[in-house]
């Protein structure tokens, strides 16, 4: 019998600053996240994909493990 693989570990990203005045790529990496407005928390992934989009809006969003 396989094992089951565990669960993937999830992200709680909240978005805490506005993206006004950002860069128009750091705009679309916060629409890539999946965000619509401040204070927004979306669940995503632990992946190194997901990881590298929140290093490119670190001052914008916190992070915590789900």
């Amino acid at each position: 019998m396989a094992k089951k693989a565990d669960s993937p570990t999830l992200l709680a990203i909240t978005l805490k600053r506005s993206g006004i005045g950002c860069l128009p790529v750091q705009r679309l990496v916060l629409r890539g996240l999946g965000f619509r407005r401040l204070q927004q928390t979306v669940v995503c992934p632990d992946t190194p994909q997901v990881r590298g989009l929140i290093r490119k809006v670190n001052h914008l969003v916190e992070v915590q493990d789900v």
